[in-house]
């Protein structure tokens, strides 16, 4: 019986041994909380923080940084968002807003021809030559934000890295019927206005002119009439056109003056 005892004694004595279950609880708990935390850091980054009420999450947008430009250039930098695509490693590459504002056949169509030849700059033509795109300012407005949005898909749209965008815009569709809209829009949107006009007045009176004709008459073995197509006609045609062409501007001018 003394021997039972001194056994009991001695077991009662030992440290009672950690449950296994226990164990892994903890090792799980620590687990839970390093994930959570890894998470919140990882979300910060991305720019979605969480409110103050439980399981609502608000995403908020990543903000760009300012370029290295000039101060009176900031207002003409601009970060679009597209509705139909995504600009990706693009989002902040900043994007200037641009109109080329002329007349027709004031060599508007080679300016944006070498405008386009660059990679990052699309010119996207005369879309205010379609009337129901011009047909108040509320059209013209939605057209605007929708070419400056990189939402209009021409043949001159590039990629998602465009640096520069814009249209070519006669005076003649919308821009002299609604001239204090326009400057407005230009002065809050930030976009550049080009002048482009023709310095010879009488020139390009002439090539209206000459436009207006090849667009009636037949061609003359494939091609018009009043447009050079080789080396040769470039020497002498111009001044026979010019003669013709002059005395019909003036006679014109001259019969608009007297009736």
């Amino acid at each position: 019986m003394g021997h039972i005892h001194a056994r009991q004694d001695s077991f009662l004595g030992k440290a009672p041994k950690k449950s296994p279950l226990l164990l892994r609880m903890v090792v799980v708990v620590l687990l839970m909380a390093c994930s959570l935390y890894i998470s919140s850091v990882c979300l910060k980054q991305v720019g979605i923080v969480s409110v103050n009420s439980p399981g609502i999450i608000k995403i908020v947008e990543k903000h760009c940084p300012v370029p290295n430009i000039e101060p009176w250039e900031i207002p003409y930098v601009h970060y679009p968002k597209p509705k139909m695509y995504s600009r990706a490693e693009c989002e902040c590459s900043p994007v200037r807003y641009f109109a080329i504002l002329s007349m027709q056949r004031s060599g508007s169509g080679w300016f944006e021809t070498l405008l386009n030849n660059h990679t990052n700059i699309s010119s996207n033509g005369e879309i205010f030559s379609v009337k129901i795109r011009r047909r108040n300012v509320s059209t013209i407005v939605e057209t605007l934000d929708r070419v400056f949005n990189l939402d209009w898909l021409s043949s001159a749209s590039k990629n998602e890295c465009t640096a520069a965008v814009g249209f070519k815009w006669m005076l003649n569709q919308g821009v002299m019927q609604h001239p204090d809209e326009v400057v407005e829009y230009f002065r809050t949107r930030g976009v550049s206005a080009i002048f482009l006009f023709r310095r010879n007045r009488l020139r390009r009176m002439i090539s209206v002119l000459a436009n207006e004709y090849d667009r009636e008459a037949k061609l003359l073995n494939g091609t018009h009439k009043s447009h050079v197509h080789s080396p040769h006609e470039v020497l002498h045609t111009p001044a026979l056109l010019t003669t013709i062409f002059s005395i019909l501007y003036l006679t014109e001018s001259h019969f608009r003056q007297r009736y």
